[in-house]
């Protein structure tokens, strides 16, 4: 299950499939659909084109496949998720949560209110529209009263602890993110997945299977 936090609160709540119609999260651009539970590469061929390509592929990997080869074992967030989140606060200057970021040696960060709502995720990028950096310091501010609410993503997309890092995957992919927020009771931040994770998920912990 994703939500979907702003700065008025929780927005939605729901399956991915529900969450890529939202209005908010619509985008100009042709991309192809998620697909339903059950179809095994996670995408659908989009209108006007066949799924013969892909169902052959499919049927050789299948075919090449040991016959005693187990399937891999499924991973949730709560499994893989950064559990010590360095997050900042909507009220922060930017150029103190540039300096967070690179102490730390992250790219991004979710921002949180002052009584610990999650209502946004804050880049690199995002702050660097606002600040110039020179020799690995902060050397012109483009407004002293601008802040981290002011440059941050929002509404923000996270996911819960025990949803299946594939689907998290696909919401990096479709909305061209790095990482989701894990959230638990009253939309509290409890961890982070972010690329990396997946990632180093998939070089430590093979074989993963195509299908469940």
């Amino acid at each position: 299950m994703f939500s979907i936090y702003g700065v008025s609160g929780q927005v939605f709540n729901g399956t991915l499939e529900e969450m890529i119609r939202v209005r908010e999260l619509a985008r100009a651009r042709s991309a192809r659909a998620i697909a339903e539970d059950g179809d095994e590469f996670g995408i659908e061929a989009s209108a006007g084109t066949t799924n013969r390509p892909r169902e052959e592929a499919v049927r050789a990997y299948r075919a090449m496949l040991p016959p005693e080869m187990e399937r891999g074992p499924l991973y949730h967030a709560d499994q893989i998720m950064q559990r010590q989140v360095i997050s900042v606060s909507a009220g922060d200057d930017v150029a103190q949560a540039w300096r967070i970021l690179r102490d730390r040696g992250i790219h991004q960060a979710p921002v949180l209110t002052d009584d610990a709502q999650l209502i946004g995720i804050v880049s690199e990028r995002d702050l660097l529209t606002a600040i110039n950096i020179e020799a690995g310091q902060v050397v012109e501010v483009e407004s002293l009263t601008r802040r981290v609410r002011d440059v941050m993503t929002t509404p923000v997309v996270a996911a819960e602890p025990l949803t299946d890092i594939r689907r998290i995957a696909a919401v990096m992919l479709e909305q061209r993110v790095d990482g989701v927020p894990i959230t638990g009771k009253a939309g509290r931040l409890v961890g982070f997945v972010s690329r990396s994770d997946i990632l180093r998920t998939v070089i430590i912990d093979p074989p993963l299977s195509l299908w469940r």
